[in-house]
């Protein structure tokens, strides 16, 4: 199947999946379906002007992760960005500027690009880039928040620019939300929620996917409980080991089976609501999607990295264009090699192959 799969038409269909089921959620508000209406034929041109750079040669991914920040105000147990020391603030000088993201915003639409999911440490610490990614309503930009910097002007940028989307990191239940990222946390989502949800205003959650809260999370109990404060998109992030000790959390293939099976089973139940698996299904996708073949990764030092879980980069958009990081010699070897659809014991193929993927690089260090 390796060779005649079509990595182009599959993202191209998951890109329509997403839309059309964002305009399905949002039906009975008309201010948001409206925004999705446009944000749809914006979509289908994004994905034509991709479809012709991929007959020339030039393959673009529909997906850019984008690590606006390195701070961050929580110590969450297991973070992979504090374990690979992406969240540190040792040189801040070096962070990329907000006029240095727009530019990178910019050269992202003119290439095909229809999502930049914004992430940090903790995103919401950069107003000033959040506020310029409001500016670009041909771009969906969710934004990966632990929900601690919410407040007045967030609600009222939200409600201004309908393509910044708060999705908020939760990992279940009260108990469970606050042993991993402190106390009080779970009880700010609520309210972020409460709050949103009375704005008429699309928000998402993220849940972190591991083999022992899997049932739960994709439990009717959970998302009912989502539901009902107004969550329109959930996210289900697989774990990812960030040390050989926690590999045994890492979801595997009967897992990944399970989960897919969940989500089209949840899809069907709720169809008022959107639900992503990240990574997915690497099988049905023919392999791991990073590395540009369906997204990469920007940190905030402007390091384009295979993913968040691969720190490992040989070209910093700084030096470059968007389109030639797209396009690095890491970033290729990685795709023609064939590593990335190579199998794994779970969690991330590229995780397992870290000291190749650190070889490949030439192991800059822009932090």
């Amino acid at each position: 199947m390796g060779e005649q799969f079509d990595i182009q038409e599959y993202m191209t269909k998951g890109v329509e999946t997403i839309v059309e089921g964002a305009i399905r959620s949002t039906l009975k508000n008309p201010r948001e379906s409206a925004f999705m209406l446009k944000f749809a034929a914006a979509s289908k041109k994004a994905s034509k002007k991709r479809a012709e750079e991929e007959k020339a040669g030039i393959h673009v991914p529909p997906f850019i992760i984008a690590s606006i920040t390195s701070s961050c105000n929580l110590n969450c147990a297991g973070c992979y960005s504090r374990h690979n020391h992406a969240t540190v603030d040792a040189k801040p000088v070096r962070q990329l500027r907000s006029e240095e993201w727009l530019d990178i915003f910019d050269q992202a639409e003119d290439i095909g690009v229809s999502f930049i999911l914004l992430a940090g440490g903790e995103p919401m610490i950069r107003r000033d880039i959040i506020k310029a990614a409001g500016n670009k309503p041909n771009i969906l930009f969710p934004i990966f928040t632990n929900g601690t910097f919410m407040d007045d002007d967030y609600f009222e940028l939200f409600d201004k620019s309908r393509n910044l989307i708060p999705v908020m990191s939760i990992e279940g239940d009260k108990e469970t939300t606050d042993k991993r990222r402190g106390a009080g946390v779970y009880d700010k989502l609520v309210s972020n929620m409460n709050l949103l949800q009375e704005k008429g205003l699309i928000f998402g959650a993220s849940v972190t996917v591991t083999k022992e809260n899997i049932e739960e999370v994709t439990g009717e109990e959970f998302i009912d409980s989502l539901a009902e404060k107004g969550c329109k998109l959930v996210i289900y992030v697989e774990f990812v080991p960030v040390d050989d000790e926690a590999s045994d959390l890492a979801p595997d293939d009967a897992d990944r089976e399970f989960l897919k099976e969940r989500i089209s089973a949840l899809r069907k139940e709720y169809d008022e609501t959107v639900f992503v698996s990240f990574p997915g299904d690497e099988k049905g996708s023919g392999g791991c999607i990073a590395a540009g073949r369906g997204f990469f990764h920007i940190n905030s030092h402007g390091d384009a990295e295979p993913c968040p879980f691969s720190p490992y980069s040989d070209i910093n958009v700084r030096d470059t264009s968007l389109l030639e990081a797209i396009n690095s010699k890491l970033f290729a070897s990685l795709r023609d090699g064939g590593y990335l659809k190579e199998d794994h014991a779970g969690g991330c193929v590229l995780f397992e192959k870290r000291e190749l993927v650190e070889k490949l690089s030439d192991s800059r260090n822009y932090a």
